[in-house]
């Protein structure tokens, strides 16, 4: 319990409900591991998509959660890293952004525990055991959701390194073209790390760090995904999402990780409300914690 008497879902690093059935050997987490086929599509086009994370069911349960906790006067909102009812620079547009809902509720936090989720995190990480980084949600209302500008995630997290980062989007909606779904430019990640834009302003404010080079090959393909599935994509992967105009909302969670073993390379917080980690340290910790380590789970 912290010091406002709520309970603090970070102090538990494991499952806390029967949301997900974590595997008990080796033969058990076999039906969640990626093909062959699927990592060398991952590595060399940067991304993986239309995977299944969620049952209908618990997608509901992800839902209901959500409107319970974006509302900004319940008591357990101060356990936010970061809360914007609006993070849009448009008034006219609406982006709900928020980073740490799994210290809020069981659903949210039994997420980053999702069998599906860690084994093929660590398998895209080459096979390393993975570390927690830090979750997001992201929701554009119907009619006037506005938009996530074209960007590289690692150009915002350059605090932590080596560069062995990885970030997993789930859709809480069927994610179309009509509503705001994501886009990724394949093959970017072979770009180098770029300047960072205003994540929530310009759509376009990226385009003028680019080579005339990059610019030819900036072919965006659209990421249409039922509720319930989701995509992986490399940390340098050039991605942004359009305004929803539709009729329907657009609800997402993000799961932030890296392989186990990076290091804080500032002396100041590495998530806001979190102890500094010291630079040159590993980070690990209450706020950070070891999602899976396939040595021991695949030697069960």
């Amino acid at each position: 319990m912290n010091t406002n008497q709520l309970k603090d879902l970070s102090e538990y690093h494991q499952l806390v409900s029967d949301f997900f059935k974590w595997p008990a050997n080796k033969n058990e987490w076999e039906q969640y591991r990626l093909n062959d086929e699927q990592v060398r599509f991952f590595k060399e086009n940067g991304y993986l998509s239309d995977i299944k994370f969620l049952e209908e069911w618990q997608v509901d349960q992800l839902n209901e959660d959500l409107v319970r906790i974006s509302d900004p006067n319940l008591p357990d909102h101060t356990l936010f890293h970061q809360f914007f009812s609006n993070a849009s620079t448009d008034p006219e547009s609406v982006l709900f952004h928020a980073l740490g809902a799994w210290r809020i509720t069981p659903a949210f936090h039994d997420i980053l525990w999702n069998p599906a989720f860690v084994m093929a995190a660590s398998q895209l990480l080459g096979d390393s055991a993975v570390r927690f980084w830090h979750d997001q949600l992201f929701c554009k209302p119907a009619k006037h959701g506005g938009v996530v500008a074209w960007h590289q995630d690692y150009s915002y997290w350059t605090r932590t390194v080596p560069l062995q980062h990885l970030t997993c989007w789930v859709a809480l909606d069927d994610a179309t073209t009509e509503n705001g779904c994501m886009y990724y430019v394949p093959k970017s990640h072979k770009w180098g790390l770029l300047d960072k834009p205003e994540l929530a302003g310009e759509m376009e404010g990226l385009m003028s760090f680019l080579t005339e080079e990059q610019k030819a090959a900036f072919k965006p393909i659209p990421m249409e995904l039922k509720k319930g599935y989701g995509t992986f994509h490399h940390p340098l992967l050039v991605h942004g999402s359009y305004e929803n105009k539709s009729e329907r909302s657009r609800r997402a969670f993000v799961l932030n990780m890296f392989a186990d073993g990076t290091i804080s390379d500032t002396e100041k917080e590495l998530m806001p409300g979190t102890p500094a980690i010291p630079k040159g340290e590993k980070i690990s910790g209450q706020f950070f914690p070891l999602l899976i380590d396939p040595k021991k789970e695949l030697a069960l």
